[in-house]
Order: C-alpha cells, then structure tokens, then sequence
C-alpha cells in the first residue's frame, strides 16, 4: 500500500456522490414531501438496520483496514475471507434469536424489523467489499453502484404508491432487496480486481495476528460503531415514538439535504484511511499533521462556502417550488444540522487517526458518551418542552459539537497533532463576516432574485479571497485550476 491517494479515483468518488446527492435532492425536495408517513417508515426500517448491522460486522471491516497493511498477500486474502465467513456466522445467529423473539409477540414493527434484518445482511457484506475495494484504490465503482441505484430506485417507488401502482408493504421489500442487488454488483466487481476465496482454516493468520489483539481491536471498533448509531442515528427511533411517522419524514428531509454537505468528507475519509494507517505504523507524525492540517482547511472550506449558500438561499429556493407548504418546516432542521456537519468536517480526520492508533480505544468512550449525551438530551428535549423535533436538531448539534471537541483536544495531548492554525482562523473570520453581511442584505421579494443574488455574492467573495490567500494551498491549486490560469 502506498502512501498517495489515486487521483482519479479520488475524484470520480466525488463526482459520484455529488451526482447521488443531486438526485437525492430532487428527489428530496419534489417528491419526498409528498408523503411523508412512507419516507418516515423508511427512515426507520433504516435505523433499525443500523442497529443490527454493526453486530454483523462486529468490526471486522474496521479490522481489514487496520491490519491489512502489515500482511503479505496470501494473509491478506485470509483476513479478508476471515470477515466474509464472521459475517455469515453472526447473520445466523441473529437469525436465530429474532425467530424466537417473533415466537412470544407478533405486531406490526416486527414487519419492519424483519425487513431491517434482511437489509443489514446486505449492506454487512456491501460494506466489506466496500473496505477492500479501499485497500485496492478501486472504491470509485462500488460507490456508483452505492450511492447512485437506491437513489434512483427509492423516488420511483415513491411514485409508484403516490399513484397506487403499489402497497407501501410492496415498495418497502423492493426497496430492501434493491441493496442485495448491489451487493452482489460489488462484490463481483472486487472479485474481478481480487480473486478472494472462501477460506477453512486460519491458523496462519492467527500466528502472525494474534486472536487477542484481533479481537480487542474488532470489539472495540464495534462498540463505537454500535454506540454510533446512538450518538448519530437514534433521533429516526425517536421521533416516530414519541412524535409521529409524518414528523420523522420531515426531520429526515432536513437530514438527507443538511447531508449533502458531507460529501467530500465521505470521499476523503474513506481514501485516506489506508494512507493515515500507514502513516502511524511507520510513526511519520510530520506527514501526519501536515496532512491533518491541509485536509481540515480543504474541508472546511467547502462545508462552509456549500453552509453559507444554504443559509442565504434557502428561503428564496424552497418558495419556487411547488411542495414549499411541507417543505417550510425543514428549514430550521437543515440550518443546524448543516452547522453541524462543518463542525464535523473543520476537525478532519480525527476518527480515523484515534482508530489505527495505539489509542483507539478512546473512540469507544467518546462515542458512548456521546450515545448517553445524545440519548438523555433527546429524552428531555422531546418530554419536557415543545420543541418537537427542532428540540432533537439542538441536541444532535450540541452533543456533536462536544463529541469533536474532545475528539481534537485528545489527540493534541496524546500525539501533539492539531488540525487548526492561524490561516485557519482566518478563513473562518473571512466566512463569518461574509456570511453576515450578505445574510443582512434586504430582499428584494423576487425569488429567483434573491436566491441568485446572494448566492453568488458568497461564492465570490470566499473564493475571491482563497485565490488572493495562501492560506489553503490545495484550494487555490484546483481554483486556477477551474479559471484556466
């Protein structure tokens, strides 16, 4: 494994996304808002899954990523089918357990349930290709067959029961076995790049990586990943419990375009995590930070220029739409978790760095207590006040927010490595003032006008001034880029 990242395929992740995230858009905006009871359903059929689907993995994709690099080829392959083989295993025992839990009670969550079992198989085995298509520098196809076939597959559905062409029952299988689809697409297509085999014994493996210290690293990354989804994922249980279906649709508008954000940092954390890997085992601390600083201000640079475009042009986008009456209550979710996802993308690859250090077990921490944070903030915000689900966005921006903090404090006094310098500081001046004062202009009442307006002025300005600056090189690199100088 080498220590630079492939162009091109950097690039195609990113254009992909982008492209899955334009559709989901649309989608999002047009088609979603239009039955909201279905999109709630889905999104929870989701968040079921993801409770299921880390104990299937049980980390060992975290695991392929972290010791895979210190292997020779043929341990390698037996690491990889050591992950294929534990998740058939642990899909059968879950099995097993969920056919005696539906034994004592049968009601109609269960449907669901079942559905979300069948869903976590799939994107178990979707998600492991995923990882060694990483490991080759080949993710670029996987996530076209990701990110791009449930986005087209899932508005379609939505119409076909909007015009009572099909039940909701009906879309919802479909929609659960259009991933089974795509995990056969990509694992052929690592097969095609990786000719892996299903192996019997893996003694071999276990003399050069001992069980012990497999299974501390794989227990650990699941506890993270399972108390992640609780730190990150639990509002989509939530609302419907203690709100509405309806109102979990629409707090999941807000999620699906505030997340649009992300996207680049997708793209990078999933490139970077074999480089970073490399980078620790073979203790290169300079690279390292120097690296962690880059990336963090490309970043940031890019989550707030997409931020602030969305602050100052929201309003003015959503009135030209034909579903502005339910897409209006989605506004305030969109700006705070947007907030959120900057925050998140400002402090880099934090993550990644705790997880292929000798530290990472600190991630297993500041994930559970951001799970108990996250949890205790939602209960009280959704009891005790009528915020309903704004409430839940302030408590996914506040537990977040610290979640970073304490993430970026501990690997400056443990590893001296710091995302942030004085360049960074200035450009989030530089975004702050641009985004005040072109937020305070008054609007003219013609939306396309007001959207146009003061979408552009924030995308010349922070641009303007990147190009003039030397405080984000590899921004201003791909600026002349686009210009042609």
């Amino acid at each position: 494994m080498g220590k630079k990242i492939s162009t091109k395929q950097a690039v195609l992740f990113t254009v992909i996304n982008y492209v899955g995230v334009l559709i989901g858009i649309v989608s999002t905006i047009l088609i979603y808002p239009r039955n909201k009871e279905l999109l709630g359903i889905i999104r929870y059929v989701e968040a079921c899954t993801q409770i299921m689907f880390p104990i299937l993995v049980l980390g060992s994709t975290h695991a392929l990523i972290n010791f895979y690099p210190n292997l020779n080829a043929k341990l390698q392959q037996k690491l990889f089918g050591f992950s294929l083989v534990s998740i058939f295993k642990l899909a059968v025992v879950m099995l097993v357990l969920l056919w005696i839990s539906t034994a004592f009670s049968w009601s109609e969550p269960m449907d669901y349930i079942w559905m979300a079992f069948i869903l976590s198989i799939f994107m178990a085995y979707i998600e492991l290709f995923r990882r060694q298509a990483t490991n080759l520098q080949k993710l670029a196809v996987p996530t076209l067959y990701e990110k791009i076939i449930p986005k087209i597959t899932l508005p379609i559905l939505f119409l076909l029961v909007m015009y009572k062409t099909i039940t909701i029952n009906s879309a919802l299988w479909i929609y659960v076995f259009t991933f089974g689809f795509i995990m056969v697409l990509v694992g052929y297509y690592v097969y095609k790049n990786y000719a892996f085999r299903i192996h019997r014994h893996f003694d071999d493996l276990f003399a050069e990586v001992s069980k012990k210290q497999y299974y501390s690293y794989s227990l650990y990354s699941f506890a993270g990943s399972f108390g992640a989804f609780f730190a990150f994922r639990v509002d989509s249980l939530m609302i419907p419990n203690f709100i509405s279906f309806e109102a979990n649709g629409t707090y999941n508008i807000g999620v699906t375009l505030a997340s649009a954000l992300s996207i680049p940092a997708t793209g990078v954390f999933a490139l970077y995590a074999p480089i970073i890997s490399d980078f620790i085992k073979n203790k290169q601390w300079r690279e390292l930070n120097d690296k962690y600083k880059e990336i963090s201000k490309t970043l940031f640079f890019i989550a707030a220029l997409l931020y602030s475009c969305i602050v100052v042009g929201i309003e003015p986008l959503f009135k030209m739409m034909p579903t502005y009456d339910n897409l209006a209550a989605s506004i305030p979710v969109i700006l705070l978790l947007g907030l959120n996802v900057v925050i998140n993308m400002s402090t880099g690859f934090n993550t990644e760095i705790i997880s292929y250090s000798k530290y990472y077990r600190f991630n297993l921490i500041s994930i559970l207590s951001l799970m108990v944070l996250n949890v205790a903030l939602n209960l009280i915000l959704l009891t005790q006040t009528d915020l309903g689900i704004l409430g839940v966005a302030y408590s996914s921006l506040a537990s977040l927010a610290l979640f970073n903090a304490a993430k970026t404090f501990y690997i400056y006094k443990t590893m001296h490595l710091l995302p942030f310098d004085w360049d960074f500081l200035k450009m989030i001046g530089v975004f702050g003032l641009t985004l005040l004062v072109v937020y305070s202009l008054p609007f003219l009442y013609v939306d396309f006008v007001d959207f146009s307006v003061k979408v552009v002025l924030v995308l010349i300005i922070n641009t303007a001034v990147m190009y003039f600056s030397s405080w984000c090189p590899p921004i201003k690199y791909w600026i002349k880029r686009v210009i042609g100088n």
